[in-house]
C-alpha cells in the first residue's frame, strides 16, 4: 500500500469511533498536511519556491508582484529544510545576485531572505559563504544609503557570522580598511561579533 494511503487509513482508524466520545477524551490528532498534499495532490515547497523566484526574476511581473513573490519565499525558508533545499534548486545564485539588482526593495529583499536562511543553519552558511554573499553584504551595509536596506543586511551579516568560523573571517577581510582591529574574530563570541556589526551600523 501506497505510505500515504497507510497513514490516511490509519489516522482514520485512530479518529473513528462508534460510541460517543468521553468529556475528557483527548481531542482528535489533526492529519498532516503533506500526507494530504502527497496524496491529493498540489504543489510542494519546492514547487512554490522555485515559482517565487520564477516571478521575482520575471520581467513580465510588476514591483509590487516581485515583492509579493518574495515575502512567499521568505516564509517558505523560514523551515530549516526549505533553506537547505535552496542549493539543490539553484536557488542561491539568483538569491545573491538580486542583492545588487537596480531595485532597492529588492535588494532588501534579497538580504532579508539570506538571513532567514542562514539563521542557526551551519550548511546554510556554509553555502552563503561559498556563493559570496558575505563581500556583498559587508557592501550593502557600507554604502547603501537606505537605512531599510541597511539593516536586513546587517541582519544578515550578523546571522552569516555567528558561530561560524570562515564566515566571520570572512567578512572581516571584506570589511573597510578604516573598520579593521588587525585582530581575529572568534565567532562563537557574540560580543565580538555584536562589536563588528555596531562598527558597521554606525558607519554613515
Amino acid at each position: 500500500m501506497d505510505p500515504g494511503m497507510n497513514h490516511l487509513l490509519k489516522w482514520g482508524i485512530e479518529n473513528s469511533s462508534a460510541d460517543p466520545p468521553l468529556s475528557d477524551a483527548p481531542p482528535p490528532r489533526p492529519i498532516d498536511p503533506a500526507i494530504l498534499q502527497a496524496i491529493f495532490g498540489g504543489p510542494s515547497d519546492a514547487d512554490l519556491m522555485k515559482q517565487s523566484m520564477a516571478a521575482i526574476l520575471s520581467p513580465d511581473i510588476t514591483l509590487e508582484n516581485k515583492l509579493t513573490a518574495f515575502d512567499n519565499f521568505e516564509q517558505l525558508i523560514e523551515s530549516i529544510d526549505n533553506a537547505n533545499n535552496l542549493e539543490p534548486l539553484g536557488l542561491w545564485t539568483p538569491l545573491v545576485e538580486l542583492m545588487k539588482n537596480e531595485e532597492g526593495q529588492l535588494r532588501r529583499m534579497a538580504a532579508w531572505c539570506v538571513g532567514t536562511a542562514v539563521q542557526n543553519n551551519e550548511k546554510a552558511q556554509e553555502r552563503a559563504l561559498v556563493m559570496g554573499a558575505i563581500p556583498a553584504l559587508v557592501k550593502m551595509t557600507v554604502e547603501e544609503a537606505d537605512e531599510n536596506i541597511r539593516r536586513k543586511a546587517l541582519y544578515a551579516l550578523s546571522s552569516e557570522m555567528r558561530n561560524y568560523q570562515p564566515a566571520t573571517d570572512e567578512a572581516v577581510k571584506a570589511l573597510p580598511e578604516k573598520l579593521r582591529t588587525g585582530r581575529p574574530t572568534d565567532a562563537a563570541d557574540m560580543e565580538a561579533v555584536d562589536q563588528l556589526i555596531a562598527s558597521l551600523r554606525e558607519r554613515k
